[in-house]
This record gives structure tokens, sequence and C-alpha cells, in this order.
């Protein structure tokens, strides 16, 4: 349960609980069952696995290697929603690091390759660098499945 809180962002969550009340009227806190860990089920092995670029660099990649390709077939490669895929586009385009152009009823992307790279530890190398070093495989990727 979430009550409004000034110091933490406007809310504050609130533990509960479960408690039973014993004969003589006194609350308790309500026992666990005792089972053993090994008896409780194994979560499964999560099918996605962390990358080392992110989301953002992902679509930044596949943009530049067919920049008229829809949000939905980026979406697909990438592996994420389309519409976090939206929400990615937008924030590479208020950064500066795409252009959008309206051509006809579908939009064509410029990725600015000479923009650098954001994090201090990477600023020295720009979005061009990048690409060239992952798109190459990714773009003959592309030419070969769409033969």
């Amino acid at each position: 349960m979430r009550c409004p809180n000034p110091q933490n962002h406007g809310f504050r969550v609130l533990a509960t609980r479960a408690s039973k009340t014993t004969s003589a009227g006194r609350s308790s806190q309500a026992a666990e069952p005792k089972s053993s860990r090994s008896d409780a089920p194994k979560p499964k092995e999560a099918s996605h696995r962390w990358t080392f670029l992110t989301n953002h660099a992902h679509v930044l990649v596949v943009l530049h290697a067919d920049p008229e390709m829809v949000l939905r077939e980026v979406a697909a490669r990438v592996r994420i929603t389309e519409r976090a895929v939206q929400r990615i586009v937008q924030d590479l385009e208020e950064e500066g690091f795409i252009r959008r152009e309206k051509v006809g009823r579908q939009n064509r992307y410029e990725v600015l390759v000479d923009k650098s790279l954001r994090h201090p530890i990477e600023s020295h190398r720009q979005i061009g660098e990048l690409l060239d070093l992952i798109g190459k495989n990714h773009a003959d990727e592309n030419r070969k499945s769409d033969v």
C-alpha cells in the first residue's frame, strides 16, 4: 500500500504482514510454512541474457544499416517492443544522435555519425566508429537474409 510522502517522491511503501489473533485476543505474526528450500521449484533460467551494448546502441546499428526500416521491424530485430523502439528513437532524436525525415507515409532515419558517445569513458570516440565496428557484420547479415 502506498501513502503520500513528500520526502520520498510523493510515495512511501508500507510493509504489511499477515497476522492472526490468538485465543487471548493478542495479535501475533503468522508463521511462515516450514518447507525446505530444496523442495521449492527452481525458477526457469531467463532466456534473455545481458549484452555489452544497450538497446539504444542496437537501434542505432539497425537504423544505420537500413535507414528506411519501419520501427516494427527494428523492434523485431532488436527483440524489444515497438513502443520501446519508439521511445528510444525519441531519445536519440531529442539528443541529436539521429535525424528523422518524413518520406511519404514512412520515416527515413539518418544517424549523425560525427556525434561523440555520451559516457565519459568513451566520449573520445564517435558514433560512427562504433557503427563501423559493429555494423559491418550486421549489414552483411542483412544482405544475406534479403537474398
